[in-house]
């Protein structure tokens, strides 16, 4: 009787009962098989928030602009890139990749690859408030701190991956040092820099909500705010509560200071700069951000660019990890990479990758296939009637 009255018993009971519908959310992740034509999707709006990381490892790196908060996984492996992502506003990297990363495909993936997730100074958990009057970096100069990261880990390339405000960033770092960046994937970008009625409009906005609501107008559309309220909820909660309010404000406002990318489409105008790598563009289409990346992807070469639109959720690397880690895939496997994965549930589980060819040139005319079925996305063609023709950008509804 004395134990049932003990208030550790009852606490004890408690634990293990979170522990229990722990273990069972992460089993539900992992019974999901690759590529077998099912949405394996992460139901509860909390597992995206989950901030287990296992056997990463953080850095402090310095940077002419200052210090950047950066956690790694694995070590660099040949000549293959690292892959390197950054955030958008109001999130970090376990705020906008956790679900991602932790998503039981993607492992079979990132573990031939050393990954590298980088916060924008200021927006990692815990990090300390900057004194008032500090000039946060612009966005020109928040890409060039990224060198600094590839020479501390001896990285000879990156893959990046950037989500809003980090897919800008990412871009931005790919026309100023292209030999850097052999591949980008972009999700939710816009290219353009506010107008003076933007500037004003979110300047009064500013004035009339609070700085985690503003944020969550920026990653979602007001369909979304209003009919996934559950969702949207778990973001406002981790907003307000995890980053530094006041480090977030001068990153938003850097960000909604951007200006235009200086990109156009080769050919249409003189001396035309363009990223000159693959890339993947990613939107959702019930993201803000949508008229934005269509007008990026008019922007870039046909012949080397992806668009793949997500449908029904505005933020995919959290709502959509099955659907980005497939197509993920298939963007490595255009650019050379061959990987072979185990697709029967009961087959002996086996993950291997190699690199056909290290030019980009030979990646973008080299072929290579998962199950040699099916013809690498945005390169020249395979197909005998194709041959030497040239596709354009693909567009994938998911």
């Amino acid at each position: 009787l004395w134990v049932l009255m003990s208030p550790l018993f009852w606490a004890g009971l408690l634990l293990q009962e979170m522990t229990m519908a722990g273990l069972h959310e992460l089993r539900f992740t992992e019974e999901k098989p690759l590529l077998r034509g099912q949405d394996a999707e992460l139901e509860s709006s909390d597992v995206f928030l989950s901030t287990v990381d296992m056997d990463w490892k953080e850095h402090d790196i310095e940077t002419p602009y200052g210090l950047l908060h950066v956690v790694i996984r694995g070590s660099p492996k040949g000549n293959r890139p690292a892959i390197l992502t950054y955030h958008d506003v109001g999130l970090n990297h376990k705020l906008c990749f956790n679900t991602f990363f932790n998503y039981e495909d993607m492992q079979e993936i990132t573990k031939h690859f050393v990954v590298c997730h980088v916060d924008a100074p200021g927006q990692q958990a815990g990090a300390s408030q900057f004194p008032q009057g500090y000039q946060y970096p612009s966005m020109d100069q928040l890409a060039a701190m990224l060198p600094s990261v590839v020479q501390h880990f001896g990285f000879k390339y990156v893959i990046g991956i950037g989500v809003g405000a980090g897919a800008y960033v990412l871009a931005k770092f790919a026309l100023i040092f292209p030999d850097l960046v052999e591949g980008l994937v972009l999700m939710n970008i816009d290219p353009n820099g506010k107008g003076w009625i933007d500037w004003a409009a979110a300047k009064l906005s500013g004035l009339t909500s609070t700085l985690p609501d503003t944020v969550l107008s920026h990653l979602f559309s007001q369909e979304e705010l209003v009919n996934n309220t559950e969702l949207v909820q778990s973001y406002r909660q981790q907003i307000g509560s995890v980053v530094n309010q006041f480090n977030l404000q001068l990153f938003l406002n850097m960000y909604n200071s951007r200006r235009d990318l200086d990109i156009n489409r080769p050919g249409t105008v003189p001396n035309a700069k363009t990223l000159r790598c693959p890339v993947m563009l990613v939107v959702g289409d019930n993201a803000p951000a949508e008229e934005g990346v269509v007008e990026c992807n008019s922007k870039l070469d046909p012949t080397n660019t992806t668009f793949l639109k997500v449908s029904s959720w505005a933020v995919p690397a959290a709502c959509k990890p099955g659907k980005l880690t497939e197509a993920f895939k298939y963007f490595l496997q255009g650019m050379g990479y061959t990987l072979r994965l185990s697709l029967c549930a009961h087959a002996v589980p086996s993950a291997s990758m190699t690199r056909l060819a290290r030019s980009r040139t030979a990646s973008l005319t080299s072929a290579s296939s998962v199950d040699g079925t099916r013809p690498r996305a945005c390169t020249h063609s395979e197909s005998t009637e194709a041959m030497g023709q040239i596709n354009h950008t693909m567009e994938v509804s998911c």
